[in-house]
């Protein structure tokens, strides 16, 4: 194969299937990897997900809810916890009325 002798859009074809190719290159090393590992696990009286701490995780393990640390004096149930955006009641009064973040805390 000479591919000076290739057309532009050949070359692109056979650049997206060396792409595939490495992927599913790799995929496969890594499930034969994984398969390898889970054995040698189960030998030992373990699980891969016990061995890696990943075991009863099925997702990222999300924060507790903060309590709330601020609240609006026009309407108690809008509250902020202080984590994420100034929501923008507190956001106005900081800025046109002139008030403190204090002045809001719970």
């Amino acid at each position: 194969m000479d591919l000076n002798e290739m057309s532009l859009q050949e070359l692109k074809r056979l650049h997206k299937d060396v792409e595939k190719a490495i992927a599913s290159f790799e995929q496969r090393h890594l499930a034969a990897a994984r398969a390898e590992l889970e054995t040698r696990a189960r030998e030992l009286g373990f699980s891969l997900a016990e061995l890696t701490g990943m075991a009863g995780t099925a997702t990222k393990p999300s924060r507790a809810a903060a309590a709330p640390k601020y609240r609006n004096p026009n309407n108690h149930e809008e509250t902020w916890s202080g984590r994420g955006r100034q929501p923008r009641w507190l956001t106005v009064a900081l800025t046109s009325v002139g008030a403190k973040i204090e002045d809001f805390s719970i």
